[in-house]
């Protein structure tokens, strides 16, 4: 019974927050606690408070009906882009991220000349075999590294990693944890 009277107590609360903004609660005079005040532009507060620029827009003027029709189709379309997984990359909207991932590193030398000469000569190799990997070729002190490829999976990095082997030329390759671009 306590709980059931905790989850009211708790939902009516919530609901009340809900129901006004963020920054109306903070500006708020409550007797015996100190007084905030904000200054900042309507953007700000709209964003502080969740409201969205399609609201924001439709509070301004109003639209006509096809007009809200395209609204709501695009709405539409923003909640099956969420509901797509990050590992599905076919829809994309050109939007690059950093995530975690999995590159091959083909190459680990020195820091000499000599060793950033032979990094580069080895994405050039990579390219050679399989022409659409991204090659990275960094300096990641005191080491000249060559790695290939933005995966998301071990196992789609693993796919590419056997081809490499089979070629006989990347006896040094190595499967490694790294932040990977992946597109939206």
């Amino acid at each position: 019974m306590r709980r059931f009277l905790f989850s009211i107590l708790f939902f009516s609360v919530f609901d009340m927050f809900a129901q006004t903004a963020y920054t109306e609660q903070l500006q708020k005079t409550v007797e015996g606690q100190g007084t905030v005040t904000i200054h900042q532009s309507k953007a700000i507060t709209d964003l502080v408070n969740g409201v969205t620029k399609s609201v924001v827009s439709q509070q301004k003027t109003t639209q006509p009906k096809q007009q809200v029709d395209t609204t709501k189709a695009t709405a539409q379309e923003t909640k099956q882009r969420e509901d797509s997984t990050l590992t599905n990359l076919q829809i994309t909207t050109g939007k690059k991220v950093r995530v975690n991932g999995y590159r091959i590193q083909v190459y680990l030398g020195g820091n000499s000349r000599q060793a950033k000469y032979e990094a580069q000569q080895m994405g050039r190799r990579v390219k050679s075999y399989i022409g659409d990997l991204a090659v990275y070729t960094h300096f990641i002190s005191p080491h000249w590294i060559c790695r290939v490829g933005d995966f998301r999976t071990y196992e789609e990095a693993n796919e590419v990693f056997q081809q490499l082997k089979q070629t006989n030329n990347f006896s040094e390759a190595v499967i490694v944890k790294s932040k990977v671009y992946a597109y939206y």
